[in-house]
This record gives C-alpha cells, sequence and structure tokens, in this order.
C-alpha cells in the first residue's frame, strides 16, 4: 500500500458527496495497484476489476464541455472507476439524502452519472470488486 496525501474535493457547485467519493474511489483504485513507470492503476489490470471493465465498456460514453484532451482522460479508465464507485455508493447508501442527490443528478441528466435502468449491473460489479478483494464484512445483494 502507499501513502496517500490527501484528498481534495472542491465546494463549488452542488456535487460535493459525489466528488468526495469519486476521489475516494480513485483512493481505492490506487492503494489496490500502482506501477509508477506506467501510470496503470488497480481499475485497468487487477483481476478483481475484470468484471466490472466488461460492464463498464458498455456504459454510455458521457462527454462534458472542453476539448479532445479533457474527453480522453474523463473516458479514462481510472476516471470511469472513480464515478462508477461514487454512484454505487450514492446508490447503495440506504441514505435517503445521498439518495435523493443521486435522482436528482440522473433527472437533470448529468453527465457525471449514468441512468438507474443502464447502471444497475455495473453497481452490481462494483460490489462484486469489493467482494473479490475482501474489502467488505456484509453479505452484499448482488444479483445473480
Amino acid at each position: 500500500m502507499r501513502d496517500p496525501i490527501d484528498v481534495r474535493v472542491s465546494r463549488l457547485g452542488d456535487r460535493v458527496a459525489l466528488g468526495f467519493l469519486h476521489e475516494l474511489g480513485h483512493l481505492l483504485d490506487h492503494q489496490v495497484y500502482y506501477d509508477r513507470k506506467t501510470r496503470t492503476w488497480a481499475s485497468a489490470v487487477h483481476v478483481a476489476f475484470t468484471s466490472w471493465r466488461t460492464k463498464a465498456a458498455l456504459l454510455e460514453r458521457r462527454e462534458l464541455p472542453g476539448g479532445r484532451g479533457r474527453q480522453r482522460y474523463f473516458q479514462s479508465i481510472h476516471e470511469v472507476w472513480a464515478r462508477c464507485y461514487s454512484q454505487t455508493i450514492l446508490l447503495r447508501s440506504g441514505d435517503p439524502i445521498l439518495e435523493r442527490q443521486l435522482a436528482k443528478l440522473q433527472r437533470s441528466d448529468d453527465a457525471h452519472v449514468w441512468s438507474a435502468e443502464q447502471f444497475e449491473p455495473v453497481a452490481v460489479e462494483v460490489e462484486r470488486v469489493f467482494a473479490l478483494l475482501g474489502l467488505t464484512q456484509l453479505t452484499l445483494p448482488l444479483a445473480a
């Protein structure tokens, strides 16, 4: 494991929880595996992420304002992982405030999240990553 320096989240906008969870997703990804030479993260190569990568590849490619470089970064595997992680946590939190925040983002077609129907199979795979990594002590409601 590596020692993280810090996690930073902007207070601007109404995505503080989403932003924090996104950065936490990056932290997890980096702590599981990171190769300095190739700048490769766990989400791109670790076997525990294999099924998630397959499902995530089917997600709609959401575009943010900006040029091709920003779009390429936004679609990088570690960015998609962080977005999937944050959406899964909001979705599975059991917290009405977080669940309402996700629903609001989905209703407004926010580019940082996917529709509930499209995302559900991916959320199951995010949960499976945690189970495969041994990072949960709970029985997860994984779909068969």
